[in-house]
């Protein structure tokens, strides 16, 4: 990565490099979050969304260990997942853990939004993809998409107030 010489676009490789790591790291710590999520959700969902949710638990897994091997590649080391998370509300059945599977993948968004922003080139097309899984498996979800995903605050400013859209823009 170079710097421009125009000073308001120059971002010094020290800093940069930091912020990609910590990027990068956040993106890991969500993925962490997600796995043990996707337990959750896979325990009270059945039939056809349980094989989505063990889809989206693998996909996470592997995403996660992807994103350790790039923590190593930077030069940190990896987040360990902590033993148990505090889940955002109660999951007592199937409705319940879609809506948790939903919020599960628009945290991630924000999470790769920020990373698209931080990463270099290759990082950025990697974080935008996984942008993009997280959008299409959130619609799939909540059975609806937001305008801006992975950016709440403006999902929720192109919602009309009280909208499904904008409710589940809000966190």
């Amino acid at each position: 990565m170079t710097a421009g010489t125009d000073r308001g676009s120059r971002r010094d490789s020290d800093d940069s490099g930091h912020d990609e790591l910590t990027a990068v790291q956040a993106a890991l710590a969500a993925e962490h979050a997600a796995v043990y999520g996707y337990g959750v959700v896979g325990g009270r969902i059945a039939g056809d969304r349980r094989t989505e949710a063990q889809a989206a638990y693998d996909g996470h897994r592997a995403r996660r260990d992807a994103l350790r091997r790039v923590v190593r590649d930077l030069g940190g080391t990896p987040q360990a997942a902590a033993a148990a998370y505090e889940l955002p509300f109660p999951v007592p059945d199937a409705a319940a853990a879609a809506r948790l599977a939903a919020e599960l993948e628009d945290r991630l968004a924000a999470v790769y939004a920020d990373l698209v922003r931080a990463g270099g080139a290759v990082r950025r097309r990697e974080a935008a993809a996984a942008l993009r899984e997280a959008a299409v498996r959130s619609v799939r979800w909540r059975g609806g998409g937001v305008a801006f995903p992975g950016l709440v605050e403006r999902a929720a400013e192109a919602a009309p107030a009280g909208s499904a859209s904008a409710a589940a823009g809000a966190l």
